[in-house]
């Protein structure tokens, strides 16, 4: 596979260093517009690609490959930038691959950006649960990727953080503190897991932004997203990110009591596209969940965030691939 060049021997420290300390100096920021997904005219049609992937061994970075063709990614739009990778880690699960994103997921991604000419990748993630993110990434399996292909691993709980005004309005805060890898990132991928929630109906790559927050400076869990409206929290967090574009792994997913505590679902697909809005309507729609029952997708709709109607569907067929999800419990 292919892999970034090592700036340290294996040897020389600890896979707790390596995974703390690998981000070294952070990412440059460069201010770049490519792929932007976060448009909100309603004139346009958005493309989502879905794969058909039947379990976690298969060769999952030349389907994403093969996904960027149909998506019309063109290799210059991504060569010399810097990429993070999103996971959703939630909480330490030793042996539950239907609750994080797996490892094989992040290392193909990882792979498909390095051989479509990205200068770094890295892996980010702040999770809501658990103060101790190596802890995470080990029992999720997701550590062991990290150190074997170096791929750097920045803490978004405890990095330095940056104010950012909060410029669309679709939440009434004024603003959010974002990581400096966050802010400073090229393009963001949102690496979602496919479950049911019980506060969202939905887990997607949206509602896995929500992971970019500090949990130093919001606290554990990052309840203030509740108190601010969790739809217009997802949207209004979108509206400011750098550009982001989704990829959902599908291949284990979850129903019922999600995010947590669920039923691990053989659904065997993945969803990727430029437009995260467009990506979720159809990943509801593969999890069988009525069109306008996802509340942030409605205020999405209504309010011209994305695209949520006019959207082509690349790949393989979403009629052949649904599943009725069991809904989560109201809470």
């Amino acid at each position: 596979m292919t892999r970034q060049k090592k700036t340290r021997k294996k040897g020389n420290c600890s896979r707790r260093e390596f995974l703390l300390g690998a981000l070294g100096a952070g990412i440059a920021a460069s201010g770049s517009s490519f792929l932007l997904g976060s448009c909100t005219k309603r004139d346009w049609r958005a493309d989502s690609f879905i794969a058909r992937v039947s379990h976690y061994e298969a060769n999952i970075a030349s389907v994403l490959l093969e996904g960027f063709r149909e998506l019309g990614v063109e290799a210059g739009e991504i060569k010399g930038k810097r990429i993070l990778l999103k996971p959703n880690l939630i909480e330490p699960h030793v042996g539950a691959g239907h609750i994080n994103t797996h490892p094989n997921v992040v290392r193909g991604a990882a792979e498909a950006f390095l051989r479509f000419g990205a200068s770094e990748v890295l892996v980010a993630e702040g999770p809501g649960h658990s103060r101790d993110s190596v802890l995470v990434l080990e029992e999720s399996g997701l550590g062991d990727v990290l150190v074997e292909d170096r791929i750097p691993f920045a803490d978004l709980n405890y990095e330095d953080v940056v104010w950012t005004r909060n410029r669309g309005r679709t939440c009434q805060l004024d603003g959010f503190f974002f990581p400096k890898s966050v802010i400073e990132a090229d393009l963001i991928v949102s690496m979602a897991k496919m479950k049911t929630h019980h506060w969202a109906q939905v887990s997607l790559s949206l509602k896995n932004l929500l992971g970019l927050f500090s949990g130093a400076r919001y606290g554990w869990p990052k309840n203030f997203i509740h108190f601010a409206g969790i739809p217009q929290a997802i949207l209004g967090l979108y509206q400011v990110l750098p550009p982001v574009v989704s990829l959902v792994d599908g291949i284990v997913g979850m129903e019922g009591d999600g995010p947590l505590f669920g039923n691990s679902v053989a659904h065997g697909v993945l969803v990727a596209g430029k437009d995260p809005v467009a990506v979720d309507m159809v990943g509801k729609d593969l999890m069988g969940f009525d069109t306008w029952s996802v509340d942030y997708l409605n205020l999405a709709s209504w309010a011209g965030i994305g695209q949520a109607n006019r959207i082509e569907i690349r790949g393989e067929s979403l009629q052949q691939l649904r599943r009725i999800y069991q809904k989560p419990p109201k809470i």
